[in-house]
């Protein structure tokens, strides 16, 4: 079946509702929602019942781009500073040292054992040296996982932050192999000018986002996500047009801006919560159209000897190098070298060098697949157990007992006191957004004239309202009143 205009929204709509259902039982399986998405459209492609015909790798390139744009955005705003702070350089230290050892380390064995030139090889091992948050997380969630001290902060930060550095080195592999004549070091300066111009202008995006949204005075809450939704694709698009690393530059603009005080803040970060898990379904969606299983089974022996080394050798030995500067047990950095699971993201750049059409393309897209989709089942279906091995996961009695989302994002609130706004005040007539509240603390509820609002950035303060303010806190709480400042009147 080909795929056109009159019967896309009928397939895809199709698509994307098995997904969702099937969905549910993955969590009884401890196997990612998303190897699910992705077997769906396996199934649906032109090898599988469905007999859908797609082979279009430069759509695919596309979807995965914008796609990865959603989830990179989603992942940053959902980041608290004040929950990843203490590990943020063991964070980045996996996020970079710890990819380009897995990129080499893999590139290295791969040389060794096939035919693939050098440069060929570090490209294989540089696609797939990332590991996936989606994946992870829902592992995480699934089996309801709590683990031991900041182990889930770690591998927060660094599932989130890994992938621009695996994409800069399989552009700049990439570059190597479609020009021959090229030495490894005039690829160096290249990669060192995309992380300085993807991080300087994703500073610069983020500030300019956050102004933006605070000072623009939209009619609609609605229009709110979709200007956020610009500034994003901005900040991408206008990075990568002057050689930079654009997803680095999305994700530090969303890390900065889910650690601000924004107007429809709530609204905003539910809005990308939606759209990266539906840009999650269509990409694995996509790429499980564009895979042919009859194609991928020749190449099970390498691929099983590949995801064994990757998993065994490059991951424990990246993440071992990564962290000798830290103090942390050895059973932890074990966990942590288990949780290197792959997803969507290698199938993507994978897509990168089918577009090239080098000469090996697609025996690497095949082999990128089998290890993304071997490295989700083994590792997937038994972190739980992997965890209770190493003892850093809490046990059952021991779990917080609250909502898990809030496990996830420990942003549970503590203290709680009721701020009558005099008239005449300070705050009077001003917009919470500023008030220059701090960020452990926040008006959750606005009692006026007995009728309680729920407030957003852009709410004006009035006279005689009450504040129900939260805090993680009691200093934090303090800090908030001295931002009322309650005893300044206007006139």
């Amino acid at each position: 079946m080909n795929i056109t205009i009159e019967n896309i929204l009928l397939i895809g709509s199709f698509l994307l509702f098995v997904s969702v259902i099937a969905g549910k039982t993955s969590f009884r399986f401890g196997i990612p929602t998303l190897i699910l998405f992705l077997i769906i459209g396996m199934l649906a492609g032109s090898d599988g019942i469905g007999g859908i015909y797609f082979n279009n790798p430069i759509v695919a390139k596309f979807i995965g781009i914008v796609s990865l744009n959603f989830i990179l955005f989603s992942g940053g705003l959902d980041t608290n500073w004040n929950t990843i702070k203490p590990v943020v350089w063991q964070g980045i230290s996996l996020s970079t040292i710890g990819v380009l050892i897995t990129a080499v380390s893999l590139g290295t064995f791969i040389w060794f054992i096939t035919d693939f030139s050098i440069y060929e090889s570090m490209l294989l091992g540089s696609i797939v040296s990332s590991t996936d948050a989606a994946a992870v997380f829902s592992i995480l969630r699934s089996k309801s996982i709590a683990l031991k001290g900041h182990l889930r902060p770690t591998l927060e930060l660094e599932s989130g932050s890994n992938d621009p550095m695996a994409y800069a080195l399989t552009i700049a592999f990439l570059s190597l192999v479609v020009n021959q004549d090229q030495s490894l070091l005039s690829v160096i300066p290249t990669f060192l000018i995309q992380m300085i111009i993807g991080g300087a202008l994703g500073y610069f995006w983020a500030r300019v986002s956050k102004f933006t949204i605070n000072h623009i005075k939209l009619d609609y809450e609605g229009l709110y996500p979709v200007l956020a939704i610009s500034l994003m694709f901005l900040t991408y698009a206008s990075t990568d047009y002057l050689g930079g690393n654009g997803f680095l530059a999305v994700y530090l603009n969303a890390l900065y801006l889910g650690n601000q005080i924004l107007t429809h803040k709530k609204t905003i970060i539910k809005m990308f919560d939606g759209s990266a898990w539906l840009m999650q379904i269509i990409l694995f969606l996509t790429l499980g159209l564009l895979v042919y299983p009859s194609q991928i089974l020749q190449y099970a022996g390498i691929g099983i000897i590949l995801s064994f080394f990757l998993i065994i050798v490059a991951r424990p030995l990246s993440v071992l190098v990564s962290l000798l500067p830290f103090r942390m047990a050895l059973r932890k950095r074990f966990f942590i070298s288990w949780v290197g699971l792959k997803g969507a993201v290698p199938i993507v750049f994978a897509t990168f060098v089918m577009i090239q059409g080098i000469e090996k393309a697609n025996i690497i897209f095949n082999i990128v697949f089998f290890i993304s989709v071997t490295s989700i089942i083994l590792q997937g279906t038994t972190l739980g157990l992997v965890a209770k091995w190493f003892h850093v996961s809490l046990p059952e009695k021991l779990k917080p007992r609250v909502p898990y989302d809030l496990i996830l994002s420990e942003r549970v609130n503590s203290v709680m006191e009721e701020i009558h706004i005099p008239p005449n005040s300070f705050p009077v007539g001003k917009k919470i957004i500023d008030l220059n509240f701090p960020q452990a603390a926040l008006i959750a509820m606005i009692n006026r004239n007995n009728s309680f609002i729920t407030p957003n950035g852009s709410t004006i303060i009035e006279s005689d309202d009450i504040l129900i303010v939260l805090a993680d806190c009691r200093s934090n709480l303090e800090k908030a009143h001295n931002s009322l400042r309650l005893f300044e009147t206007k006139f």
